[in-house]
């Protein structure tokens, strides 16, 4: 095998490898050798088949087989040779005429393209300084969750006094018959429906027309679908509804108690304190982690300049931007995006995906220093989890996954970010700083 680097531009690469026809010529005389005295073919003695009439009905097809084989060794030899990492696959271009490759008169000849990594020195984990903010659940947190947690939990009681009428807030049990010029609609009827006024669950000016009710009152009321409702042949139609109204019940404060803890499923209220308190305390680490992160990729992108594979920019750019253009399109960009032209937006989240990119690469080259790898148990458990979320259908992403290594590939690399930034947080100086509550909760873009 004969290896040339024809071009070196910054990141780029083109290879041309030669294959000798006699190496080819060779491989396929191996190849004859060894199945000629295993075939059983019509007018043959089994194991007597020439190795001419062998090579004449079937060497097209071994020589195919052998340089589809040495396509494959050979890129990957030729790389070794050159000490090259590719950013990416290389793009192959056959140079040889191949209908005499394969009549083994010609060289197999061609020339790989690509994009290397860059070559850098990342920095050393042992010199950085961060600062980790921490916060602990306070008694007020604990308090504001209870009240929450309450809150989720209402339970109505029939509303008492001489003349009992309904109003926001209240819970009222409904019968309700639902008309389009008079004549009844499928799906318009309910008996014995619960409907909390205020709520926001029907149509709207329906839950409106219920103040003031009272008990056993029949009422008649009318609305008007909206446009965008769900069920197209109601949009935007009139209607009535002739409701009865069988109950009205208030909201009945609950008390935080053991009473209170036993009914959601837990012994008592200490019981149900030390659970709040270990959820609150979980998701206040989960910020402290991100803010942590964020500060450390903040440092290693400042710290670290070099050319980046453009190839690899322009396809994390492409992800981004179909992001943004669904987000466009749907009218859901942020507001401050929405005020930008095109070109400026662009031009931000070009910036993005090269930091993404860049980060990715110290990462990778940290990572790669330290030994740091992902085990197949680790990827087979995200895997899992990921099936998880899929009720019922858990069968097919696992095997989604198996049969697409680069399905798996994709969450094989958050893994392993997250295994380095431990690492470099294992051994960096480290500073922890107390903040508030607002301070380690406050939202940040994540680039």
């Amino acid at each position: 095998m004969q290896v040339v680097e024809k071009s070196n531009e910054g990141l780029s690469r083109v290879i041309a490898v030669t294959i000798p026809v006699a190496e080819l010529n060779e491989k396929l005389e191996a190849r004859i050798k060894e199945v000629a005295p295993q075939m059983k073919l019509k007018g043959f003695r089994p194991g007597k088949v020439p190795a001419s009439y062998v090579k004449k009905t079937f060497g097209r097809d071994f020589m195919g087989e052998i340089i589809n084989a040495s396509l494959n060794e050979t890129s990957q030899g030729a790389l070794e040779e050159l000490k090259l990492r590719p950013a990416a696959p290389a793009e192959m271009n056959l140079t040889s005429d191949m209908d005499k490759v394969i009549a083994g008169q010609e060289d197999l000849a061609y020339e790989m393209s690509l994009e290397v990594m860059p070559e850098f020195t990342p920095v050393d984990p042992k010199t950085l300084k961060l600062t980790r903010p921490t916060y602990e659940a306070s008694e007020e947190d604990l308090d504001e969750a209870l009240k929450e947690l309450a809150s989720q939990a209402k339970s109505y009681e029939d509303k008492k006094g001489k003349t009992v009428k309904a109003a926001d807030g209240d819970q009222l049990t409904i019968d309700f018959v639902g008309k389009i010029d008079g004549e009844a609609f499928d799906g318009g009827a309910a008996t014995d429906a619960d409907l909390v006024i205020g709520s926001g669950r029907f149509i709207p000016g329906f839950e409106e027309q219920l103040k003031g009710a009272k008990v056993g009152e029949e009422k008649t009321i009318e609305v008007t679908f909206p446009e965008e409702y769900q069920a197209k042949h109601l949009a935007g139609k009139a209607a009535t509804f002739d409701v009865t109204v069988k109950a009205i019940k208030a909201e009945v404060e609950s008390k935080i108690d053991d009473e209170f803890a036993k009914r959601i499923g837990l012994e008592s209220l200490d019981q149900l304190k030390e659970l709040l308190k270990s959820n609150l305390n979980q998701q206040y680490a989960g910020a402290t982690r991100f803010k942590l992160k964020r500060a450390l990729l903040d440092i290693l992108d400042e710290g670290h300049d070099f050319a980046l594979p453009p190839k690899m920019v322009d396809a994390e750019f492409e992800g981004i931007w179909a992001q943004v253009s669904a987000d466009k399109d749907a009218g859901q960009l942020p507001e401050e995006d929405a005020k930008k032209s095109e070109d400026e937006l662009k031009a931000e989240y070009r910036k993005i995906a090269e930091r993404r990119v860049r980060l990715g690469l110290v990462l990778a080259e940290i990572g790669r220093a330290n030994n740091v790898g992902v085990t197949d148990q680790e990827l087979s458990n995200a895997i899992m989890a990921e099936a998880r979320n899929y009720p019922g259908q858990e069968k097919m992403v696992l095997d989604f996954y198996r049969q697409n290594p680069n399905a798996a590939a994709q969450l094989r690399a958050p893994i392993y970010e997250e295994k380095v930034v431990d690492l470099i947080v294992s051994v960096a100086e480290v500073k922890d700083e107390a903040i508030t509550k607002e301070e380690l909760m406050k939202e940040e873009d994540e680039a």
